[in-house]
């Protein structure tokens, strides 16, 4: 099965030539990377047309600013056919041997969707359940964007990402998008509750973590954004009232539980963001749009 890597950017080409020098010697015939270019485009482009010549299934497109429509407007730009698609971050690479692994696990015709972790700079950002484990609205949290992997088709049968949600989505719900996406899919094919492939331990992507490179203040704002989106998605996705509860509140032992750059007055703006996402509205700004990842 080919796979699709579809990689939303604003421009970091540093960070982009890295994610492409990754996957240069691991990529199969038939793969495909898409940029998408929402800002500096004439530079992703020559990126894109620079790597092409040295024989890497490379493309770039451009769209309007939001993750989501980043990643929808890339998945239609692919070559036709199908595909498992995945969604690498801007500042992702691959360590040597993850896309044959990622191809071990998607070379099946019954695959239809599946999740492998990542690492930052402190290790890895998510514990996945052991592989067999069936996939349900509680341990679907351990996959984030970048660790999705999803046959083309059920993505497009359940549209895509929700554009309303995200980081540089026009809403104050700035994450969660892919859980969404994975909640949806399940609904919409009950079966993926067993047949859901989660990846060995060692599968994995390298990024960053969500406070690199911020200042406190850039980390607050970006942490109150992202605790709306998850306490958003925990209230449309029929989450029972005690566990969205737990949740909200355990956003007070954020800065307790993470190590840094993460702070223990950081489970602050984590709390109030989880709260405004269970209430469906946000206090003192009428929204708060992040556009970095």
């Amino acid at each position: 099965m080919n796979i699709g890597f579809v990689v939303t950017t604003l421009g970091r080409l540093e960070p982009l030539r890295a994610l492409l020098t990754s996957l240069e010697a691991q990529l199969r015939d038939g793969d495909h990377v898409v940029l998408v270019a929402q800002g500096a485009q004439d530079a992703v482009a020559e990126l894109a047309r620079e790597f092409a010549a040295r024989g890497v299934a490379v493309t770039a497109t451009v769209s309007e600013r939001g993750a989501s429509l980043g990643r929808n407007t890339g998945v239609a730009a692919l070559p036709a056919g199908e595909a498992v698609v995945t969604f690498p971050n801007d500042n992702t690479t691959y360590p040597a041997g993850t896309v044959e692994a990622l191809h071990a696990a998607v070379d099946d015709q019954a695959f239809r969707a599946g999740g492998f972790t990542s690492w930052d700079e402190r290790g890895p950002k998510t514990t996945l359940p052991a592989p067999g484990t069936p996939l349900d609205k509680y341990n679907v949290w351990a996959v984030i964007e970048m660790g999705i992997l999803m046959r083309r088709s059920l993505f497009d049968a359940v549209g895509g990402f929700s554009e309303a949600m995200g980081p540089g989505s026009a809403t104050p719900w700035q994450v969660a998008e892919g859980t969404d996406l994975l909640l949806r899919a399940m609904a919409y094919e009950p079966s993926l509750e067993r047949s859901f492939r989660w990846l060995p331990a060692h599968v994995h992507v390298d990024g960053i973590s969500t406070g690199f490179g911020l200042t406190t203040a850039e980390r607050r704002r970006k942490l109150r954004a992202y605790g709306r989106g998850t306490g958003r998605a925990f209230a449309t996705h029929g989450y029972p009232l005690w566990w969205r509860a737990a949740f909200t509140g355990a956003g007070l032992l954020y800065g307790v539980r993470n190590p840094r750059p993460i702070t223990v007055l950081d489970g602050w703006p984590m709390f109030l963001g989880r709260l405004e996402g269970a209430l469906g509205r946000t206090f003192g700004q009428a929204r708060m749009v992040s556009t970095t990842r």
